[in-house]
């Protein structure tokens, strides 16, 4: 993979994460556009790379509701910022089960398969439409609602399913403020990446070369910025109800993957 390719595909890591419109859908389809023919370990390590970056562009748009939540953990009460926590770590239960069991089965859909990215596309459409109508409450995510948010973030391991578009168009469908879903969708998402890069170090299953140093490193750069400006964008769009948008969108490029399997 190229310096061009790489910094593409950063572009639409750091925007897709959090614009709802599939991440790991769209890596699938620049990948196809752009001919990547890495093999399913090198191909691993640079999404892998483009998602710590997002990780961290989350946390500095978060920095300031992540120092405070800090904080309010280390008083060891059971206040409102070790309750958020324990939300987030209640979220992640079904993602990391996913993760553990089937994590060779998702692998393999993580292989140029365009068909099924664009059938995902349009069940994500589907969600923003029905978010977008929802009324603006001011609801506090529930500990039962960060269970189900979590479910909506496993599947959204499939690629084409918006992980920020399922979990927010949950949230708003259970009644949650669009703001506070949205802080909860960018934030429960951190622990879960740098669980599964740190279990990917550890197992070995990712490959590297000296060789690949540069495209991995202008990839990362380009996704951090990209993310720093996707995600401060996506939080007023979801104040402002602008999803509807974004459904359109998705709609358009799942009946284009689709068209584009069947032609080719």
């Amino acid at each position: 993979m190229d310096i061009i390719d790489s910094i593409i595909l950063g572009i639409i890591q750091g925007l897709t994460e959090f614009l709802p419109v599939s991440s790991s859908g769209h890596l699938e389809l620049g990948k196809a556009i752009l001919g990547d023919n890495s093999i399913p370990k090198e191909s691993l390590l640079f999404t892998v790379v483009l998602h710590f970056a997002t990780a961290l562009s989350t946390m500095v748009v978060f920095r300031k509701d992540i120092w405070l939540i800090l904080k309010g953990v280390m008083k060891l009460e059971w206040n409102e910022d070790l309750q958020f926590v324990s939300k987030i770590a209640l979220s992640m239960i079904p993602a990391v089960i996913v993760g553990l069991f089937f994590e060779d089965e998702l692998e393999q859909l993580f292989s140029g398969n365009i068909m099924l990215v664009g059938f995902m596309l349009l069940v994500t459409a589907i969600l923003l439409l029905l978010a977008d109508k929802a009324k603006d409450t001011y609801k506090k995510v529930t500990f039962a609602n960060a269970f189900i948010i979590g479910i909506s973030q496993a599947i959204a391991m499939l690629p084409g399913i918006s992980r920020s578009g399922a979990t927010i168009s949950t949230s708003v469908l259970l009644g949650n403020d669009k703001t506070r879903a949205a802080r909860f969708s960018f934030l429960m998402v951190v622990p879960l990446i740098f669980g599964k890069i740190a279990k990917d170090i550890f197992s070995g299953d990712l490959t590297y070369e000296a060789s690949n140093f540069t495209s991995l490193s202008v990839g990362f750069i380009a996704a951090f910025i990209a993310g720093l400006f996707a995600c401060t964008w996506m939080i007023s769009l979801v104040k402002k109800s602008k999803l509807s948008y974004f459904a359109i969108y998705c709609l358009i490029v799942g009946l284009g993957a689709i068209i584009y399997t069947l032609v080719n």
